[in-house]
């Protein structure tokens, strides 16, 4: 096998035993002949691939009865709508924390929907952070507060969830199943697949049941969680071979020891690259480190030209995706759940050996 690790920030890097598992069955699933993704969403194989990746996510998560898992599409961007759609009622204010350029995009969208209150702002700042539980200036009697738990394009992570007398809604797109926490605290949660769940494709969906009755009657139909809730999301035909892969990956995780382990590796991941970039000047690390995120290391060079230059020969040394976004520029990499250690321990080696060279 010849795989490159892939630093990507989505669709981002899948474990191999997964990709191996659904190489093995993609032409004939189970001895029924065809593929999953050529099988009826309606079919009893197809039934127990869904239920397994709900039951999946409910075990790592420790979920009660309170919440129903939901696969839609859209990804996180069609949730930025979907969700004040439902939650933020006629003469209501929703509290929303601007911590950088998704949750900047998530606010936005809001506000088409209804009346936003941004109750911190650090979007803005550099180095980069997500806001401070004190900075925090909630409304009375808000709909729900809304965060980005981490900051894809910053590098920026909360490490500890703000306690909210309104219910407390998460994009988590990028460190979902990355760490164990306690669902009990939020009211909705979501996530697009394509960084530790799965392909782009299909978005996870956590909400409390109660707040799915929020929606208003002049919400269409397919945009309300009730009726994908009502209809355990098969009310259309869900993109099921990306659900297929999510049961894989979920397995894996269980297999590996749960989200304890996982947490565990990630942080080990994370803190060796972080102190590799604080071991000299040559390398600079772009988030405060308190808020350093676990899933996207950020950092900076001397200049823009040794960037283009380590990007360039990083790929012909097999590690691909470590430019940063086109927004702000510098080296990003992203050290999903399924990034194998050996993949930080070839770009630590690769730094020293680029910063002897050109430092």
């Amino acid at each position: 096998m010849n795989r490159i690790y892939n630093f990507s920030a989505g669709p981002s890097t899948l474990p191999v035993e997964v990709l191996q598992e659904a190489q093995a069955e993609l032409l004939d699933y189970q001895g029924l002949g065809l593929s999953i993704m050529e099988d009826s969403h309606r079919s009893k194989a197809y039934d127990a691939v869904h239920n397994e990746a709900i039951a999946n996510i409910r075990d790592l998560l420790g979920m009660n009865d309170d919440y129903a898992v939901l696969f839609l599409t859209g990804g996180a961007s069609g949730q930025f709508a979907m969700v004040p759609m439902n939650l933020l009622g006629k003469g209501q204010v929703a509290d929303y924390t601007n911590s950088g350029a998704w949750a900047a995009k998530a606010i936005k969208e809001a506000r088409v929907v209804g009346a936003v209150n941004v109750i911190a702002d650090c979007g803005k700042e550099i180095p980069t952070r997500v806001p401070r539980v004190d900075e925090l200036q909630f409304t009375e009697d808000a709909a729900y507060v809304h965060i980005t738990s981490n900051e894809t394009i910053s590098g920026a992570q909360w490490k500890s969830f703000p306690e909210t007398r309104a219910p407390l809604v998460a994009d988590m797109s990028s460190d979902i199943l990355s760490r164990p926490m306690d669902v009990s605290k939020f009211g909705l949660i979501y996530a697009g697949a394509q960084k530790n769940l799965g392909p782009a494709g299909v978005t996870l969906v956590i909400i409390r049941k109660d707040l799915a009755e929020r929606v208003s009657d002049r919400v269409p139909l397919y945009y309300r969680y009730k009726t994908h809730i009502a209809e355990n999301s098969l009310y259309n035909t869900p993109p099921c071979f990306a659900i297929y892969i999510v049961m894989l990956v979920t397995r894996w995780l269980k297999q590996g020891g749960g989200l304890n382990a996982m947490a565990e590796r990630n942080e080990r991941k994370a803190k060796t690259l972080y102190a590799a970039i604080d071991a000299g000047d040559f390398y600079r690390g772009t988030a405060i480190p308190e808020h350093r995120s676990t899933m996207n290391v950020t950092f900076r060079l001397p200049s823009e030209e040794l960037e283009a230059k380590f990007v360039k020969e990083a790929s012909a040394r097999r590690m691909s995706g470590l430019k940063g976004h086109r927004s702000v520029g510098g080296i990003r990499a992203s050290i999903y759940n399924a990034m194998p250690e050996a993949g930080v321990d070839a770009l630590i080696s690769f730094m020293k050996e680029f910063e002897h060279k050109n430092g």
